[in-house]
């Protein structure tokens, strides 16, 4: 009998953002043609600009995205946990984040020291967000009170990827 150990509890995604969940909606997330796999690495150039990302789900349906760095200004000193870099509410299911309403604009990565995990945590809304206050400052942003506040519940899917400084290009 094999155990397999999901990358979301490796990566400690599960406990530094989100509390355990089971899954009840497919979301894929694409930079350009490269598709995020949890725990891979993504260049801070690639991921420069938004995601694509296919929800499923009923067209009736709508859901929130949020994409946090629980790892900023540095992995051993998180000391603005979360970051966040993007906030999109009202999203029809079976379509993709561009169909919502974007909350906090997107930001790339732009991880100053150290690997930095970005995650994407997909929840379920009870109804459409007719006015939702977005968060006063990018810094010490907390997914799971955002999910308290608008009355979420815990994600229906979520989905990470690692990321670093890329060396600058040598000049000649």
């Amino acid at each position: 009998m094999t155990t397999c150990v999901d990358p979301l509890v490796v990566g400690g995604v599960i406990g530094d953002v989100i509390d355990l969940f089971v899954p009840m909606v497919t979301m894929s997330v694409h930079f350009g043609s490269k598709h995020i796999n949890n725990g891979c690495e993504i260049t801070p150039s690639l991921a420069a600009n938004l995601p694509t990302v296919n929800i499923s789900g009923r067209r009736f349906d709508r859901f929130t995205l949020v994409m946090t760095d629980p790892d900023a200004p540095s992995p051993s000193e998180p000391t603005l946990r979360e970051l966040v870099h993007w906030v999109v509410v009202n999203i029809p299911g079976s379509t993709d984040a561009s169909h919502g309403q974007e909350l906090v604009p997107y930001m790339g990565p732009k991880p100053p020291l150290g690997i930095h995990r970005y995650v994407l945590v997909l929840f379920h809304q009870q109804s459409e967000f007719r006015a939702v206050a977005p968060p006063t400052t990018r810094a010490n942003f907390s997914t799971r009170d955002f999910a308290v506040q608008c009355e979420l519940g815990l994600p229906v899917a979520v989905a990470y990827f690692n990321s670093q400084k890329q060396p600058a290009a040598r000049r000649r």
